[in-house]
């Protein structure tokens, strides 16, 4: 058969392959090397294998508790990708590098579609390029999947509304928009994009799909699908809560619909910051993509006279997303990320151009030696000076003469890229940024991920407390937390989750029902515990605790029942 590619399609094909073959290896890299680290990756891990413990798959438990603050979805794909693989090691951080992978996938499609395969190419590489993105991926939270999902989302609504009439990928991004809504509850994002599309059309706009909205029935079957997704989760848990005459389910029910989704968004709790924030944001870890911010004011203007809807449909919608989350009282860095592939989109017929302007390759090069000067410094006094950010970094993770390796890796890394700018120039600057972005996630996997993993995961604590028990001994928990449970097994006494540590109340609660618990076997029974202030009546210094040092920053001990002989009285 003669092959009909050109020269130029094979040349395209060849580097959308190095592309992705590097993404997996930066995205991948360190995998199976660690356990779940707080905050989030042990309380989704532990949920997801209680699920699989008890069989109830429709309301999530982290202990004996009802865990409401998420929508179950990604607990479902920490669970099914345990099931898959048998490791927790080897399952937990499945989700999100498929994600990952999928929305530099989409992007690049969606951007090859719209525009050419080079741009496509340029517009995932924007995306990879991103320290936040490649940060998230790396990691078992919800995010990464979410960002998959509304990508998909809009990958399938643009399909349809700028290279379409495509009803049927219409459907599905609804349906992904959906699933993205049991993922987090922000998933409806991506329906934003009817707004534009809708002004675009009546205004006529280049580059909108012909679509009518005469054909009713066909909108609405294919928004439909949202619902529909929605519902094949949301419906049998809300009979199942009205009509089992569980009151603990009921409450379930109205914290996720209300406390978590209204109440989080109009008077969040936590993570207050300024209306200026996710400019910020934009500005500091989306580099080095955010650089190229300033050179994409022109053609973004020249689109925008020109009406072109290719360009500004992805960038009307991001933008969007941003002003959503700018309205919250709450935010944080992640929230705005799955407006990045848009951003993405929007830039990726300039990008090439941009990447050849002089001023542009300064940036870069300012950019690459100065974060790579950072490290190189950081790490030579961590050598040679012992700084005090590296004493606290030793004494927090507890690490000791294994800590040569961490700084060892910043020199290294930092290096990278010095020596790329020096060398290379402006006309290699490219290649310098990309290496040392490509190092530094490589280190991050597979130095930091297993030197820190001890003490991240809680594993050290709780194995030195199971050693430490008497013959036959139980383990219970004390002020304990997700990594706690999930390190000793999701069959381990527990006596309630306290939220904060300076809830004294609860913590006073723990005591009560522990000392009970120890108090029926007092030979055998122990108490991984921690000194907090509702633990007052526990003395830490009897005779026959076991001090088992740090983790997480704190520190815990191995206590029997003389050290409870003071909470007789707690109620």
């Amino acid at each position: 058969m003669t092959n009909l590619q050109t020269p130029q399609q094979r040349r395209d094909r060849v580097q959308m392959w190095v592309f992705f073959g590097i993404a997996l290896l930066v995205i991948a890299a360190g995998f199976g090397l660690r356990d779940p680290w707080p905050a989030d990756e042990p309380r989704f891990v532990l949920v997801a294998q209680q699920m699989i413990d008890s069989g109830d798959w429709w309301f999530p438990r982290r202990g004996h508790e009802l865990y409401p603050d998420k929508p179950p979805l990604f607990m479902w794909l920490l669970a099914l990708a345990y099931q898959a693989t048998g490791s927790v090691r080897w399952s937990f951080l499945l989700p999100s590098l498929l994600a990952s992978m999928a929305t530099l996938w989409l992007t690049y499609d969606l951007g090859r579609r719209l525009w050419t395969p080079r741009a496509g190419l340029w517009a995932a590489v924007a995306v990879l390029v991103v320290p936040a993105f490649v940060y998230q991926a790396k990691r078992a939270q919800i995010d990464p999947v979410l960002v998959g999902l509304t990508t998909l989302a809009l990958y399938g609504m643009l399909r349809h509304l700028l290279l379409g009439p495509a009803w049927r990928w219409f459907g599905i991004g609804a349906f992904a928009a959906g699933l993205g809504v049991v993922a987090k509850g922000v998933g409806f994002l991506p329906l934003f994009a009817l707004l534009p599309f809708a002004l675009m059309r009546g205004r006529g706009w280049s580059g909108v799909a012909p679509l009518g909205f005469g054909n009713a029935w066909r909108w609405t079957l294919a928004v439909s699908m949202f619902f529909v997704a929605i519902l094949l989760w949301f419906l049998p848990m809300l009979l199942m809560a009205l009509n089992d005459g569980d009151p603990a389910h009921r409450a379930y029910l109205d914290n996720l619909l209300f406390k978590q989704t209204v109440t989080r968004y109009a008077d969040a709790w936590h993570h207050h910051e300024p209306a200026w924030y996710f400019l910020q944001v934009i500005v500091l870890f989306w580099a080095p993509f955010s650089i190229a911010l300033a050179w994409l004011w022109t053609p973004w203007r020249a689109a925008w006279i020109a009406r072109d809807a290719r360009v500004w449909l992805p960038l009307i919608w991001a933008l969007l997303v941003i002003v959503f989350f700018t309205g919250s009282t709450g935010k944080r860095d992640m929230y705005i990320l799955p407006a990045l592939p848009a951003f993405a989109l929007a830039a990726a017929p300039y990008l090439e151009a941009i990447s050849q302007r002089r001023g542009f390759r300064i940036a870069l090069a300012v950019y690459t030696a100065g974060l790579g000067a950072v490290l190189v410094l950081g790490g030579l006094s961590a050598l040679f000076a012992e700084p005090r950010f590296a004493l606290r970094v030793v004494a927090e993770r507890g690490l000791g003469p294994e800590a040569v390796w961490l700084w060892a890796m910043l020199v290294a890394v930092g290096s990278v890229g010095v020596l790329g700018v020096a060398a290379g120039g402006l006309r290699h600057v490219l290649t310098a940024c990309a290496t040392l972005m490509v190092t530094l996630w490589l280190g991050w996997g597979f130095v930091v991920h297993p030197l820190l993993d001890d003490e991240n995961s809680a594993r050290a604590i709780v194995q030195r407390a199971q050693a430490a028990l008497p013959p036959g001994g139980e383990l219970g928990l004390l002020a304990w937390k997700e990594q706690h449970l999930l390190q000793a097994g999701v069959d381990t006494p527990e006596f309630g989750f306290c939220a904060g540590d300076s809830d004294v109340a609860c913590h006073a609660h723990q005591v009560a029902k522990a000392r009970l618990w120890v108090s029926a076997a007092p030979e055998q029974r122990r108490l991984l515990a921690r000194d907090l202030p509702g633990y007052g009546c526990i003395d830490f210094d009897a005779a026959g605790n076991t001090a088992l040092g740090t983790a997480n920053r704190r520190t815990f001990f191995l206590v029997g029942p003389s050290a409870l002989l003071q909470c007789s009285q707690v109620r």
